[in-house]
């Protein structure tokens, strides 16, 4: 059969395909109408259907009953509604595409052959006998991404299932026509890959099912591993196949995992933006997300400000002092260590004798329980005791203690001062309460209104009580470098010191002494394992130090955890060990993928930034060819070289273009440069959407982003002046999609003349 007839064959199954998924439709949307009616008119008359009767206990309990019996009832409603609405979103998605692939297998020993089509969800007939399209995640879809035609085999629940691949086809359907059709011999077309590739980059990541590699497929499909380290290089689609990992395991597991038990930490605001459409593509749902600094700042008091990593950065990159910078990178090298871990460990064994800084309960200006007698208390009970289990006692002996304060104050001519501002309600709320007593006493009444401006007053004191609010955590932690000492401590452990204390005192934690002093708190007042988390997704991770691994080890114990970066790729000064993406606390099995090749940018520009690259020898790229990188000695006015660079780069129908600078500062200077003759957005670090058009940004908020085309506006040897200015560099330059232009003066960096030679 030729490929016009094999092609009008094909297109004639897609309509028969979107025929039933009109059915469907049909069938869902009478459906759904019927529900929406239901649960409008159950809202509407929701009191009239209860049986409402106060007068007896009994008649209490069954007034309680109908209530819940009717809740249960619209919630189960309201429940298949979005039901649904969520099938009809899925039925809406496969019209457009139904599928991308077809693979015809024949299982051993039978002899009959099966045409199995691929794509983002399962579809039936409309009796519900034959699979129509098989879900990507489906263990028989394994065959598609992981054989070529031949022999093949896939996993069931229950055996491995063995036969032989024919045929091996991919599609690119839109708007329910077929647009490409590629017979393959291998994982997936370069074809197919080519088209998905070549086009404009988009302000949201998408999902990859239709061009998933085999390698890929290992990561999405891994179910056993505790522990999975990806080491991608840049544009390996090592984010994309995590994400479709996400999308996988809520599938396999849909019985006992649900979206509430994964997190991912991601690197900034904008690149949780950036991938939030991949998992409601698939049909599933988000799950959370954050950045690591947000999931800090929820175990640390509110009135304590912390230094963003990006904060870090700038001052290593920007800070002229070298006293000052040297210091500093001493803090970053212990702080990020596991020994660090150590001191504190052993600092908190001298705290189980003294130490623990306290505060004093006042009340008007006047101190309840002073500081002293609470470190008397606290020191008084067992020392075997857990430091939170102690706090939780020295709470309660408390809460006694303040009620007893509560109570003496009642009488206190301040208390009828304060009665006489009350409101009207509150006054008929004790006049009642005085009726079912005795009517005829007004002192009574007037006792229940002091009690009631007591408590009302007493009631902060007690909230904060409960939250170990008497405990001064900041000035404990201070008190590990004033007035404790130890063999175990480094030589420079004075500069270091100093140059805490003076961030201390102004309630700054830097960026390397956030996680210690979370760890710190965790320890003197409990911190809650994040038992309902079974599965942590870390991305950007080898710019994650030794110190937050161990944390996170403990705060996640029994978590099984994803691991994904890139060596080349590290930027944070001391953030890693020797091998980043292997932690320290590694201290049993887990599996290590390797992504080689870069899918991202065109060819000439992964050959051009490999040159430079901590490890280049391990990128391949992919066979898409375009211009190699421009490298342009800037001679003139910036401005006009970068508009006209811009303008030349517009022509070309690019339409992300990224001005991607060293810092924050440079940055501020190339915005304040052409603001005012081009429409262009800066982005910074508070920046929670990523939108067409022309943007400059300093290259760590660029991490997992690409762009169309980007611009490095200063490659000169003062600008990139370091050694560990290298994986920055490389970083910037891998951003790019089609088109790279390096901007520089008659003496470039290093990292460009290894390009160039």
């Amino acid at each position: 059969m030729s490929h016009d007839e094999e092609l009008q064959k094909e297109q004639k199954r897609v309509d028969e395909v979107v025929q039933e998924i009109n059915i469907k439709q049909e069938k869902l949307y009478a459906k759904s109408g019927g529900l929406k009616e239901s649960i409008v008119d159950l809202r509407k008359n929701f009191w009239e259907d209860v049986t409402v009767n106060l007068d007896e206990p009994d008649d209490v309990i069954e007034t309680q009953a109908s209530i819940k019996q009717q809740a249960e009832l619209l919630a189960e409603r309201e429940r298949s509604h979005g039901s649904i609405g969520k099938e009809l979103n899925t039925l809406d998605r496969l019209k457009d595409s139904p599928y991308f692939g077809r693979i015809d297998f024949k299982e051993h020993p039978e002899n009959e052959l099966e045409s199995i089509y691929i794509g983002i969800a399962s579809l039936m007939d409309r009796n519900d006998e034959e699979f129509l399209i098989y879900d990507w995640r489906a263990p028989i879809s394994s065959l598609y991404y992981d054989f070529s035609p031949g022999e093949a085999f896939y996993e069931t629940m229950d055996e491995t299932v063995s036969g032989e691949i024919s045929l091996k086809r991919q599609f690119i359907i839109r708007q329910s026509k077929i647009k490409g059709m590629f017979d393959t011999g291998v994982t997936i077309g370069d074809s197919l890959l080519q088209a998905a590739l070549g086009n404009n980059a988009n302000t949201t990541m998408k999902s990859i099912v239709a061009t998933i590699q085999k390698e890929q497929n290992k990561i999405i499909r891994n179910e056993h591993s505790k522990l999975l380290v990806v080491q991608g290089v840049a544009g390996s689609g090592k984010t994309s196949a995590v994400l479709q990992r996400i999308a996988y395991l809520l599938y396999r597991f849909r019985e006992s995992l649900h979206s509430e038990n994964l997190l991912l930490f991601s690197p900034n605001p904008l690149f949780s933006s950036y991938i939030a459409n991949v998992l409601p593509e698939l049909g599933e749902t988000n799950i959370s997300q954050t950045t690591f600094l947000d999931f800090l700042k929820d175990g640390i008091e509110d009135d304590i400000t912390i230094e963003s990593p990006f904060e870090q950065m700038e001052f290593i990159l920007t800070n002229k002092d070298e006293k000052e910078l040297s210091t500093r990178e001493l803090n970053m090298k212990l702080k990020s260590n596991i020994h660090y871990k150590t001191i504190l460990d052993e600092y908190l064994s001298y705290l189980t004798k003294k130490g623990i800084q306290f505060r004093n309960i006042t009340f008007r200006d006047s101190v309840l329980i002073s500081k002293e007698q609470i470190s008397d208390y606290f020191y008084s009970l067992e020392e075997t005791i857990a430091f939170p289990n102690k706090m939780v006692l020295v709470a309660k002996w408390l809460l006694n203690e303040i009620n007893v304060h509560q109570h003496n104050e009642k009488s206190k001519d301040w208390v009828l001062a304060q009665v006489e501002l009350l409101d009207k309600e509150t006054y008929l709320q004790a006049y009642y309460e005085n009726q079912r007593v005795d009517e005829e006493d007004f002192s009574l009444e007037e006792d229940i209104l002091r009690g009631i401006v007591v408590k009302k007053q007493f009631s902060n004191i007690k909230k904060l009580i409960k939250q170990f609010a008497f405990v001064n955590t900041l000035a404990t932690y201070r008190g590990l470098f004033t007035n404790w000492a130890s063999d175990n401590l480094p030589d420079n452990w004075d500069k270091i010191s100093e140059l805490t204390l003076n961030y201390l005192t102004n309630k700054f934690l830097t960026w390397e002494e956030a996680t210690p002093y979370r760890y710190f708190r965790g320890k003197l007042l409990g911190d809650e394992e994040k038992r309902a988390i079974r599965h942590l997704f870390i991305d950007e991770a080898q710019d994650y130090s030794a110190f937050q691994y161990a944390y996170l080890k403990e705060i996640f114990p029994y978590t099984r955890m994803t691991l994904l970066g890139d060596i080349n790729q590290a930027i944070y000064a001391y953030a890693s060990t020797e091998n980043p993406l292997i932690p320290d606390f590694i201290d049993g099995e887990y599996e290590r993928i390797v992504l080689t090749k870069s899918y991202r940018s065109t060819k000439q520009i992964v050959e051009f930034t490999k040159h430079f690259a901590p490890s280049g020898d391990m990128i391949e790229p992919f066979e898409r060819d375009g211009e190699p990188p421009t490298v342009i000695e800037q001679k003139g006015e910036i401005s006009d070289e970068l508009i006209q660079l811009i303008q030349d780069l517009k022509n070309k129908d690019f339409e992300t273009i990224a001005l991607i600078c060293k810092t924050l500062e440079e940055s501020n200077t190339i915005y304040s440069m052409l603001k005012d003759r081009i429409s262009i957005r800066q982005i910074n670090e508070d920046t929670y959407s990523f939108e067409k058009g022309i943007v400059v940004l300093p290259v760590y908020l660029a991490k997992g982003i690409e762009f169309d085309a980007v611009i490095i506006p200063d490659a000169s040897k003062e600008h990139y002046d370091q050694e560990s200015d290298r994986t920055l560099f490389y970083t910037a330059c891998t951003r790019a999609m089609h088109s790279l232009t390096i901007l520089t003066t008659e003496r470039p960096c290093v990292f460009l003349e290894e390009a160039l030679n």
